[in-house]
This record gives structure tokens, C-alpha cells and sequence, in this order.
């Protein structure tokens, strides 16, 4: 097999995940769900062509050939991308019609202006001149009206007009909405009315003296690498970097348009924009799906939802327990969100509160807007704690957010790292020290995901509590490196990219294929994309080890293939929670389980400061195991990845028990928590809780 046939396309294969995203819809799910998916599908598609598309268009232009392992050129991913995106479009546009038209049924409708009962017009015709009209932009377009500057994801309506006296005279213009307005008017009576459909019927009288011809509702992306320092184009910058600096500032990737749109005023569009036709979508649906989420927020309609379900706190974490205390006695894995990330905020709440705290610790790459973390660590600094905090600035889209936060921590007094040269700092760590008598005392916090609690409620992700010694003195070596001048420093216990994690990574591989059948290895992970772990992985296979990775995103490796990957089986979870836990298990390994902020990828493994964590005692190995097993048995959230790069749903064999991984996890911490409710006997509990998913 060629080089090139070893490797499925990044691009192509983050177009599948999407895919599977847009699947649900198929499914037997609430109304609102399928929704939900529907609005998670167009961000990501916005998120993809502002970045890889982007990117793609630069090194196109820039004259690269191989942008990848898999040698594919990036014409021909563009062209990939393209037929692929325009068949997906058909889908999305029947799924979201169904089950537009199935709300209905429920009484929650989507309607244009011109659907609306004569009552509720008049009701969008009130709301238009009290609070749409004040605040949108008529826009003319002639000789002495340049065409405007769009930023990215602008939202308008293109008007062309005749002058009243002169109805030979035609004018092209637009009307740009807002984005402090909703996406859409809620009407009451469970109606919501697309903005733009309001604007379209009263377009005429924007333009006094002008009579419509014709509207149409636009939205343009543009190339968002240059202004952000986006996660997803670092290959693409490194690439771009070195000696080619092409730069076209937001250049414009995509039209999303009306369909029926007059021809006229789309080739008005286009002589401005000068976008490729093929980067030109024609919607019957609504543009802007994205914002559905104003919709399926709307409480009146929660039970056309799944049942909310409340993350749990379990021994030995609970009400008037020391969080100090409990992990003195052990080390404690929890596996959010089925277990509550209340832990987490309380061990910082706690450890400011503390007066045998001298100094906290920690990395921030994504927190929420009112973080309870934060004012936690303002509180220690402000009470003369030693506090030190590692805030990534280059955290895509949270930017504004973490500077907001950086300077109130400096403000307090904290020491505020505003990240590493070269490196962006992806860690997910915290570490307390206490001072007991003349001994220092370290608590550690590691985990999968950030230190956001609202993302915590959505997130699958792993935290790891642990006093071990060997982790403190990696720790603190890990903040003396983020503090100060350092060159190739090595961690012992804990392992640390971008100079050793790949490394161990690649020696467990290889210790495992000399184990042949006996060996073993179960991945799991966002993302697959580095080639060399995946020859590693075929030189595993080709040794006989069994190979199990569940990938929820990205996997470039091709399972399946004889003489090279027999041995390796693909799955991704798609569901309710988005899975982001990464967890590892080698069978000969010594110790067999970690976790880690990592995954398998160039940048998290060479171009970011990542943390991959061993996991040593048996009660959580177990529950790591447990996890593993229940993922590898779901039979209703999974799709398996064939040889030819093309992901199918598992198929349930006839009388096979379902196995929604998800629901299980739900049903047994609420299990568990009822049997702590009802028992005075904490060790039953606790016990009860440390043998998580054994009855699976």
C-alpha cells in the first residue's frame, strides 16, 4: 500500500464527524434535540470554513502541493469539500423542514412574515418600528457609496430598487441586521418569525422614494486565521510561516444566500465579494442555523428535550467533607458530567479559604464568564497567598474573555503567565500547597478538560485528585517551567509535550507489539491525526495486538486493511455529551491506565505544553476500565469507521441488549446517589460508588 493510502484525509474525515453530527437528526430523539444537532452542525461548518477552508484557499494560492500525510493536494481537498458539502446541504435542509414541521404538531412553530395569522403581522409590524428599524443600517451602493466593509459571519438583506420617478433607474443596496437583535422574533403563542422575513416585508419604506424589486438574505464567512491564533489552523500558519507569507486579510470563503435569489442581485454580491461559485449556497432553509439555540432554550417547550439529569457528588467528596482531607486518604477519579465538577471548585474555594494554604497554582485555558475558580484565586491573592496562574491567551474565541480575567487576577495581586513563546499552554493542572508544622503538604489537580463549569455539565471529561509525591514534584517542576527560563526540562512520573509525551506514547505501542496477540491497547480520544503514532499503531496490528480506538472526532489512521490495521477497530460516540475525556490503557504498561489534555495530534503532541497523567491505584484504574468497556460495548451512540474511510451506525444483532452509554452512566450515579440518600452507612456508599458500572 502507498504511503498516501495509509492515511484517511484530515479534512475529508472531519467532514464525516460532522456528518454523524447531523445524523442524530435520523434518530429517535426529541424535536428540540434534533434541533440542537442541526444548530451544533452549522457552527462547526462555520468554524470549518473560516479556518480550513481558509487555509486550504492560502496554501492553494501560495502553491503548495502536499499539505498532508495522506498527499493529497489542497485542490483536490477543495474540490472533495465541495461536492461533499453541497450533497450534505440537501440533508440538512430535509432534516430541518421535518422536524420544523413535526413542532408544529406540539404547537412550537418557525414561520415567515408572510405565514403569520393577520394577528400576529401586526404584532411583527409593532415590533419592526419599536425595535428593528432603530437599530438596522440601510446600506446604498452606488458610485458615491462604496460597497461596505462585511465582517465575518455578517447577516443583511441585498435589496434591489427602482427609483418611484424613474422606474428605468435600478439601484442595489442591502440592509444590515444587526447582531443585537435576535435571530428570531418571538410572536408569543409559541411562534418564532425570522428576522430577516420581518425586514424583507418592510424593506420598501427603508428606502423612501424607491420602490422594491427584490430582497434576499445573505451571509458571508470570511478567512478568520489571520485575526485569531486559532487552534485548528496551527498546521496551516506553521505551514504559511515559513517563508510564505501570503496575506489577504479575511478574505471572503462563503455566500450563503436565499435560494431563488435574483440573478441580478447575486451578481451584484459577487462583483464585490468576487467569491468562487462553487463556495455560493443556495438555502431553502433559513441562513444562520447556528442561532436555533434561542429556540430550543425556550423553557415552555423543555419536554420536547431528553430529561436534564444532575451531576452527582459521591464520597468521599460531599457536604462538610475537607477536600484536603479526603485526598490525604486516597486518590479520587471523578468522570464528569455524571459526576458533579462541584469538587473541583470547592478544592480551589477551599484552598483560598485555608489558612494553611501559602500557594495555589493552576493553568486556565477556557473559563466561564462568572468563574467561581477565579474569584476563588482573587480571594487567595487578595488574602496574601502565594497565587499563580498560567492564562492562555491564545484560547480560540475566549480571548476577550481570559484578558478580562488576567488583569483582575493581577489586580489582586496574583502572578499572571501570559503563556510560553512558540507554545500554547493546553495543560489542565492545579496544584495547592499547605503548610502543616515545617511540612509542606501538595494537592494536585489534574485533568482532561477545562476549568469551566458550565462546559463541565456537557463536556465528558476525567478529574484526577492525588497527594502522591511523585506527581507534587512534577507539578511544581511543570510551574517552574510556565515561570522561568527553562530548556529541556523533563518531567519523571508525569509526562509533558511537546517533549515527552509522543515518546512514551510510541514506547508503550511498541512494547505492546512485542507482546504480539497478548498485546492490547484501548484509546480513547477527540482526535487521531499524527503519523507516526499511527505507523506505530499498524506496526502493532501487524504484531497481532488488538486495537480498539474510540475516536470521537478527527482519525486519519484506516482500520481494517489487511496486512496492515486487521487488528484495529475505529468507534465514535456521538450523543447527548460531547465526548472529550482522553484515556489510554496498555496492557503491559507499568501502570496499564492514563489520562491525558492531549490528544493524538501533531500540535497537542509538538506544538502545545500538554500534561499526560499515569494512573496508579487500583479503585481508579477500575473505574478507567469500566469506562473503556461500557464505550466499547455501546451499541446505540456508536458508529464504526470502515477501510474506506466512511462511518456506519453499529448495528444491534437481534436479542443484544442496547447499550446507550450515555443513559447507563446516568442511571447508575443516580442509583448510587439514591442509595446515599437513603443509607447513614457512607462506607456502603462509597464503596458502592468505587465499584462505578461493575454491573453493567
Amino acid at each position: 500500500m502507498e504511503n498516501k493510502d495509509m492515511f484517511i484525509n484530515r479534512e475529508l474525515s472531519w467532514l464525516r464527524f460532522n456528518s454523524r453530527v447531523l445524523a442524530q437528526c435520523s434518530k429517535d430523539l426529541p424535536l428540540l434535540e434534533k434541533l440542537k444537532f442541526i444548530a451544533i452542525y452549522c457552527t462547526n461548518l462555520d468554524e470549518f470554513y473560516m479556518i480550513r477552508i481558509a487555509g486550504l484557499k492560502q496554501l492553494f494560492a501560495a502553491g503548495i502541493v502536499v499539505s498532508g500525510s495522506d498527499e493529497m493536494t489542497p485542490l483536490d481537498q477543495l474540490r472533495e469539500i465541495r461536492k461533499y458539502l453541497k450533497d450534505e446541504q440537501q440533508l440538512l435542509e430535509a432534516y430541518y423542514k421535518d422536524t420544523v414541521s413535526k413542532l408544529a404538531e406540539h404547537g412550537l412553530y418557525i414561520q415567515n412574515y408572510e405565514e403569520l395569522s393577520d394577528e400576529i403581522k401586526a404584532r411583527a409590524d409593532e415590533y419592526f418600528f419599536s425595535n428593528i428599524l432603530p437599530v438596522i443600517v440601510p446600506i446604498a451602493v452606488d458610485p458615491t457609496h462604496p460597497f461596505p466593509h462585511l465582517n465575518n459571519l455578517s447577516f443583511a438583506l441585498a435589496v434591489k430598487l427602482c427609483d418611484d420617478a424613474h422606474p428605468e433607474i435600478v439601484k442595489f443596496g442591502m440592509i444590515r441586521i444587526s447582531r443585537v437583535l435576535p435571530r428570531f422574533y418571538y410572536a408569543g403563542n409559541g411562534v418564532y418569525v425570522p428576522i430577516e422575513s420581518i425586514v424583507h416585508k418592510h424593506a420598501g419604506e427603508i428606502f423612501p422614494g424607491y420602490r422594491l424589486l427584490s430582497s434576499c438574505a445573505f451571509r458571508v464567512t470570511r478567512n478568520a486565521d489571520m485575526v485569531i491564533e486559532e487552534e485548528e489552523a496551527d498546521d496551516f500558519m506553521l505551514i504559511l510561516e515559513q517563508g510564505l507569507k501570503l496575506r489577504r486579510k479575511g478574505a471572503f470563503v462563503r455566500l450563503q444566500i436565499d435560494s431563488g435569489c435574483d440573478p441580478e442581485i447575486l451578481d451584484f454580491l459577487n462583483l464585490h465579494m468576487k467569491i468562487f461559485y462553487k463556495d455560493i449556497y443556495e438555502y431553502s432553509t433559513p441562513l444562520t442555523l447556528g442561532a436555533l439555540w434561542q429556540i430550543i432554550s425556550d423553557k415552555e417547550f423543555s419536554h420536547l428535550l431528553l430529561p436534564p439529569y444532575t451531576p452527582k457528588t459521591l464520597p468521599p467528596f460531599g457536604q462538610n467533607v475537607s477536600m484536603f482531607d479526603a485526598i490525604d486518604k486516597e486518590d479520587v477519579l471523578l468522570f464528569h458530567p455524571y459526576e458533579s465538577f462541584d469538587p473541583v471548585t470547592q478544592f480551589i474555594k477551599e484552598a483560598a479559604k485555608d489558612p494553611k494554604v501559602i500557594s495555589i497554582r493552576m493553568t486556565l485555558y477556557r473559563v466561564e464568564k462568572n468563574s467561581a475558580i477565579i474569584q476563588s484565586l482573587i480571594d487567595a491573592a487578595n488574602d496574601g497567598k502565594q497565587v499563580t496562574v498560567m492564562v492562555e491567551l491564545k484560547a480560540r474565541f475566549d480571548e476577550e474573555n481570559n484578558l478580562h480575567w488576567a488583569k483582575a487576577l493581577e489586580n489582586a495581586g496574583a502572578h499572571v503567565i501570559y503563556g510560553i513563546t512558540g507554545f500554547k499552554v493546553h495543560a489542565k493542572v492545579s496544584q495547592v500547597i499547605r503548610q502543616i508544622g515545617d511540612k509542606l503538604n501538595f494537592y494536585i489537580h489534574l485533568g482532561t478538560g477545562n476549568y469551566n463549569g458550565s462546559s463541565a455539565k456537557i463536556y465528558t471529561d476525567i478529574s484526577y485528585f492525588t497527594s502522591r509525591d511523585d506527581v507534587a514534584k512534577d507539578t511544581t517542576t511543570f510551574f517552574h517551567i510556565l515561570s522561568g527560563f527553562s530548556k529541556n526540562r523533563r518531567l519523571n512520573e508525569l509526562s509533558m509535550s511537546p517533549m515527552q509525551i509522543k515518546e512514551r506514547v510510541i514506547a508503550m505501542i511498541k512494547n505492546e507489539a512485542k507482546m504480539g496477540s497478548e498485546g492490547r491497547i484501548i484509546a480513547k480520544m477527540n482526535a487521531l491525526v499524527d503519523s507516526d503514532v499511527i505507523k506505530a499503531l499498524y506496526e502493532a496490528s501487524n504484531a497481532g495486538v488488538q486495537i480498539d480506538l474510540i475516536i470521537r472526532g478527527i482519525c486519519c489512521l484506516r482500520p481494517g486493511v489487511l496486512g496492515m490495521s486487521e487488528n484495529i477497530k475505529v468507534r465514535s460516540i456521538i450523543g447527548k455529551y460531547l465526548e472529550h475525556a482522553r484515556i489510554f490503557y496498555f496492557k503491559h504498561a507499568n501502570p496499564k491506565f492514563y489520562i491525558s489534555s492531549a490528544d493524538w495530534m501533531p500540535r497537542n503532541l509538538e506544538r502545545r505544553l500538554e500534561l499526560m497523567t499515569p494512573i496508579t491505584d487500583a479503585v481508579s484504574q477500575g473505574k478507567l476500565g469500566e469506562i473503556l468497556r461500557l464505550q466499547i460495548q455501546d451499541n446505540e451512540l456508536a458508529f464504526e469507521l470502515g477501510s474506506d474511510g466512511e462511518y456506519s451506525s453499529v448495528v444491534r444483532a437481534p436479542n443484544e441488549k442496547a447499550i446507550n452509554n450515555h443513559e447507563f452512566f446516568e442511571g447508575y450515579l443516580n442509583k448510587i446517589f439514591k442509595t446515599m440518600k437513603k443509607s447513614s452507612d457512607q462506607d456502603k456508599v462509597q464503596i458502592l460508588a468505587s465499584k462505578l458500572f461493575k454491573e453493567s
